[in-house]
């Protein structure tokens, strides 16, 4: 059994999906129907009157209309390119559902400035400081705590991201889904775009997400809470993606299963 209430801690890694949020391109909207409307709503098709429900009230739901790419979410390999590893890349309800289970490892970037790019040095300098050696599938997260700061600029236009060769150093060591904890996998896109103004080099351009037209992977956007489990590694990552047919990307429930014996 996965899942023992009596050994284990469950950390829910998962960024709410926020509607109206400002600062989002294509951000969420979310129509909601209170009980009162349920009975209005439901007595139509039943062919009754609202007052019919006990106490005039039916079912509250929600319709929402929203980005595949907001709220914490599984990129697959389409988001990247058309092809990846020279075939037609796997769209989300592709993706091997094995890859998004495993055995999970947080890497503390905390250290790393706004907008700086996260290193293949910086990886191995983490992986030193927990004592880890990587195994294929294992699903890494790389933490940074900018999910602290959501709801203000900084959390859109200031966060570290990953870099060319730190993706490739992980996904060398048979990595298949690597997470972060921030708005995007690259640094954010106004520091990318003035670093190819300067230079005119689309190399600086996404990065990390062009690896995927050589190499097949998949990375989690918007993780929260990385600073909430209390061991490294040794623990339980889940983060299935709802199949969205044909799409670029899935919303997911992420969270850790941590044995307590661990955190004692």
């Amino acid at each position: 059994m996965l899942f023992d209430r009596e050994k284990n801690l469950l950390f829910d890694l998962t960024l709410p999906i926020y509607p109206f949020h400002k600062d989002l391109v294509g951000f969420p909207k979310v129509t909601r129907w209170n009980h009162a409307e349920g009975a209005r709503l439901n007595s139509v098709p039943a062919g009754i009157e609202p007052k019919d429900f006990p106490e005039g009230k039916s079912q509250a739901w929600e319709e929402v209309t929203l980005a595949t790419h907001l709220g914490t979410h599984l990129d697959a390999p389409w988001h990247f390119y058309p092809t990846s590893e020279g075939k037609p890349s796997k769209r989300i309800e592709e993706v091997p559902l094995e890859w998004c289970i495993g055995d999970g490892f947080i890497l503390d970037l905390t250290n790393k400035g706004p907008e700086e790019l996260i290193t293949k040095e910086d990886i191995l300098h983490a992986l030193k400081d927990i004592s880890y050696t990587i195994k294929p599938y294992d699903i890494v997260m790389i933490r940074t705590d900018y999910d602290k700061k959501w709801g203000n600029s900084d959390y859109f236009e200031k966060h570290p991201g990953m870099g060319r060769e730190s993706t490739i150093y992980l996904l060398d060591q048979g990595v298949k889904v690597i997470g972060i904890d921030t708005f995007g996998f690259d640094r954010p896109f106004k520091t990318m775009g003035e670093d190819f103004k300067k230079t005119h080099n689309k190399d600086v351009l996404w990065p990390a997400h062009n690896v995927g037209k050589e190499r097949e992977y998949c990375h989690i956007e918007r993780l929260a809470n990385l600073w909430k489990v209390p061991v490294h590694f040794g623990f339980t990552f889940v983060a299935a993606p709802v199949i969205i047919e044909g799409a670029s990307a899935g919303w997911i429930r992420a969270f850790a299963i941590v044995e307590k014996d661990k955190t004692e």
